[in-house]
């Protein structure tokens, strides 16, 4: 396979900078990532200075159970068993639950950890283990309930699966039943193209269905099918027994639950003055937790008693009944995105944490939160990003001479220039002639016609408008003639621009790994799996 890497703005300015002007980040973040050394100086902290953390051999015997329920590989528990030894790090990136993995970046992103994990162990002559972070407290079901790839005729299918109770609660304690595994697996062998692969993994598909309760037990056999002989270790952030080791964390978050927000509002301060726009929304009065009510994840916010509330002041918690659940009953407590990240330093000792743009954006608003938990915030490593680049897709770009940057940027340019070339006819010129040339000879006689009478004038002015518009509009049905005859043309471009920016969105953020898995099986996965890709922040095209 063919790898070209090129720069693809992210959209995100403070990333943009991360990523190729680190030194103008104003302090938002504590390593370099470009810095040789900041990869021995994070590692060396971590064995000198890494203060409270949760117990490994517990977290050992509890990531061993959660990843042999999901059918895990030898490499991965022994990966697990090695997070046991003092001497190991771990490179960690999480995403939610989705629906078969959802979106391709997933994809990418259990890429990266596993590829920096090696990379990592390397340079620093210990194990570093890959760890994916399943966030099963996620409660956005709507987010993840679904999958989107594209069909030969040129529309983007999605297969969705509904709520099966409405309950605003976390993905990993929502139960999906067998019927409605085998609605949306039936929707999708019958949307698949039929190729070598599909029966093998339709079946794959319906028996890691049929050994699935919740999109979180689902998206963990996948990906331990998928990235198992790597090693990639997987954890769910709504695990039980994961949160009765990180008691005594949110036991410190509820303690001292103010001092922490107002280091969240410090780095937001920071971050503003830097001229950067914050990509989270901090409140004056936010607890970054969330709380299980009668099943529901409700976010907290600090009230004027000391205590917590919900956001319209309906539920109230005393301090006193979140600091004795954080220690007896801590799987009520679920942290917020801005927590997560401190949660995660106290479970593992995280040597770099693999995200995306959007991300490493709001984590420049973590600094001071982790400086207050006597923590440091690890290596921020770009996520990898590829498009596909599939066979079909380069042999018509080839065949209309369009470039990447065609593609990206000019596509519909290109398209009109290529159609506007077999206009045999040049009916654009030919039409815009005639409306000049009727102009120039009636707008004369109009004006002679004022002089007869002013109303003709009027009569005029509007006769001529209707004539214009007729012309136009036999301008164009010519116009719509001439695509219907070069439809096969522009039908190939139209699949060009689908297949790599769908909607104007790069292709990973929209389509599945399953559609490519049917047509080309999981030789290019293991292929970018195996390549040493270097930590650029640039975004590479795959031709397969």
């Amino acid at each position: 396979m063919q790898v070209e890497a090129f720069h693809w703005e992210s959209g995100q300015p403070l990333t943009e900078d991360y990523i190729h002007r680190f030194d103008q980040t104003g302090g938002l973040y504590e390593y370099n990532p470009w810095d040789p050394a900041s990869w021995k100086e994070r590692a060396a902290w971590l064995d000198c200075a890494r203060g409270m953390s949760a117990d490994r051999s517990e977290l050992v015997r509890v990531l061993a159970s959660f990843n042999e329920r999901a059918g895990a590989s030898p490499e991965t528990l022994a990966n697990v068993r090695l997070l046991g030894e003092s001497n190991t790090l771990a490179v960690v990136g999480g995403q939610q639950a989705s629906l078969f993995t959802g979106p391709l970046l997933v994809i990418y992103k259990a890429i990266t950890l596993i590829s920096m994990a090696r990379q990592a162990s390397e340079k620093l002559q210990r194990p570093v283990v890959p760890v994916f972070w399943i966030a099963g407290e996620d409660h956005d079901f709507d987010e993840v309930n679904h999958l989107n790839w594209l069909t030969s005729e040129l529309k983007v299918e999605k297969v969705k699966l509904e709520h099966p109770t409405g309950i605003r609660t976390s993905v990993s304690q929502t139960k999906i039943s067998p019927e409605q595994w085998e609605t949306v697996l039936e929707q999708l062998e019958k949307s698949l193209l039929p190729t070598e692969f599909r029966a093998d993994l339709m079946a794959s598909l319906q028996a890691m269905a049929g050994e699935s309760v919740t999109l979180v037990d689902l998206f963990a056999r996948f990906m331990a099918q998928l990235f198992g002989p790597s090693g990639l270790v997987l954890l769910d952030s709504d695990d039980p027994e994961i949160r009765q080791l990180e008691a005594p964390m949110f036991r410190l978050l509820v303690e001292r639950n103010g001092e922490m927000n107002q280091a969240l509002l410090r780095s937001r301060a920071r971050l503003v003055s830097n001229g950067y726009q914050p990509q989270v929304e901090l409140h004056d009065r936010g607890a970054n937790l969330f709380v299980y009510d009668q099943g529901e994840r409700v976010l907290l916010y600090s009230n004027e008693e000391g205590g917590f509330t919900d956001r319209r002041g309906e539920r109230q918690y005393t301090r006193e009944q979140l600091l004795d659940w954080a220690v007896s009953s801590p799987e009520r407590l679920s942290n917020n995105v801005m927590t997560r990240p401190l949660m995660q330093d106290f479970l593992f000792p995280v040597l770099g944490t693999v995200l995306g743009p959007a991300e490493i954006a709001y984590w420049g608003l973590t600094r001071d939160a982790f400086e207050w938990a006597a923590m440091q915030m690890p290596i921020l490593i770009p996520r990898f990003a590829f498009t596909l680049l599939e066979g079909t897709i380069q042999k018509n770009m080839t065949k209309y001479g369009l470039t990447l940057d065609d593609v990206l940027y000019h596509l519909e340019e290109r398209q009109q220039a290529w159609l506007r070339e077999q206009d045999q006819l040049k009916l654009d010129d030919r039409f815009a002639e005639v409306k000049t040339q009727f102009r120039e000879h009636y707008e004369p006689l109009i004006e002679a016609l004022a002089g007869i009478n002013p109303g003709l004038k009027k009569l005029g002015d509007t006769n001529l408008g209707k004539i214009i518009e007729q012309i136009e509009f036999l301008e164009q049905k010519a116009g719509d003639g001439l695509r219907q005859q070069f439809d096969s043309g522009l039908r190939q471009f139209q699949r060009i621009g689908m297949s790599v920016l769908p909607g104007g969105k790069p292709q990973e953020r929209l389509y599945n790994v399953i559609a490519y898995l049917n047509k080309y099986g999981d030789g290019w996965l293991k292929t970018l799996l195996e390549l040493p890709i270097e930590m650029d922040g640039k975004h590479r095209i795959c031709y397969m």
